[in-house]
Parts: structure tokens; sequence; C-alpha cells
């Protein structure tokens, strides 16, 4: 895998936001978009607002846009919904997806029985997770990707230093930091993350986009 091209392929729209272009056009957890760049495929990782945004996906969704999320987040949502769990994989448009958790360890905000959602796709042969709203969690060990997409705010997720131990614990090729700028957190926690790791898993920081 070339960095370089795959971070080509990546484009961060803030907080959780992620697109990914290819063979597919896949979104995570449109919010607070301006974009009406069309999605193929839409992944929503659970219901809170910030997350699970029905105006934002009115803004990528097509006739032809296959979103996939939970029973919760399926209920806010309407076109062509996949309903998944944690465990799940499926394939749509070309795109392989497993379905892992997501949940908290030492706070409430999602608890492990809510059966909130993270996702790993595999699109043109690169794997990516991307981790919603989750602590560092023992799941993580057995997860094979090339990108992780991991939250660095605190508060809601993990801390930027319990991020640190998620990457050394995943060892994906590249790191993307997420989950900032947006509600809490800022771009010192991305920095922060990305000096932790120097030497050990490449960070890659992503400007702010609107298209």
């Amino acid at each position: 895998m070339n960095v370089q091209d795959v971070v080509k392929k990546i484009t961060w729209l803030g907080h959780d936001v992620i697109r990914l272009e290819g063979s597919t056009v896949v979104y995570f957890d449109p919010y607070q978009i301006s974009t009406t760049r069309p999605a193929d495929l839409i992944l929503v990782s659970h219901d809170h607002f910030d997350h699970c945004s029905p105006e934002d996906v009115e803004k990528i969704q097509k006739s032809h846009t296959t979103i996939v999320t939970d029973a919760s987040s399926a209920k806010k949502l309407k076109g062509d919904v996949r309903v998944v769990a944690p465990g799940d994989r499926l394939q749509v448009k070309g795109v392989d997806i497993e379905v892992v958790p997501a949940y908290n360890t030492n706070k409430e905000f999602h608890p492990k029985a809510a059966a909130m959602l993270a996702f790993v796709v595999n699109l043109d042969g690169v794997r990516y997770y991307h981790a919603g709203d989750t602590d560092f969690i023992p799941e993580m060990k057995n997860l094979k990707v090339d990108v992780a997409f991991l939250p660095v705010s605190g508060t809601y997720v993990m801390t930027a230093d319990e991020a640190v131990e998620a990457a050394r614990t995943i060892k994906p090729k590249l790191a993307i930091p997420m989950h900032y700028g947006a509600i809490v957190g800022s771009e010192d926690d991305a920095v922060r993350f990305k000096k932790a790791l120097a030497g050990q898993v490449d960070v890659v920081i992503l400007s702010k986009q609107t298209q």
C-alpha cells in the first residue's frame, strides 16, 4: 500500500465525517457538511445527532445510494437502508463491510449494550477502519486494517493518549485522527496523537475540507 496514493482518496469533512473515493464513493457519519458530491454508500455508526443527521444524509443521498447503519439510526433515515449489528458482514456495491463494535469503557455515552457500530471497509483492496464513537476496546486487537480513523478528543470518546494505545495495538499502515474541532477537542489533540506515534505508526492529520 502506497500511503501517499491512499491519502489522496480520503477527504475529512470535519468531526467524524470521512469520504473515500475509489470505484465506490463512501461516506461515514455525514454531519454539518456543505458538499453535495453524491454518495454510493453511506455508513452511519449510531443515532447520536452528530453522526446520524438526516438533513446531511439528504445532501449526498441519490436514488442509487445505500445506507448501512444500526436499527436505531435506520428509523430516522429513508431510502435503501440496510440494518446491521456488530459481527455482521455484507457486501454492498462491490465493497466488503465488516461491522465491529464501538463503545465506552469508562463513561456512559456509548454503552456496549447499545450495540453501536464501527466499520471495516475493503475498498479497492485497501482496508479502512472507521472507529465510530469508542474507547480503546479489546476487540481492536483482532483488527487487520491498512488505515485507521480514530477519535482523539476525549469526553465522549477516547483521549489522544488512549487513541495512541489503540493505534499501537491495531498497527495500521496509516492512522488518521478524527472527532475534534466540531463539538469537543481541537487540532492539539490530533498533533499530540501524531507526535506520540512518531516512528511507530504513520499519522496524517488531514485539513478539513468543505467539498
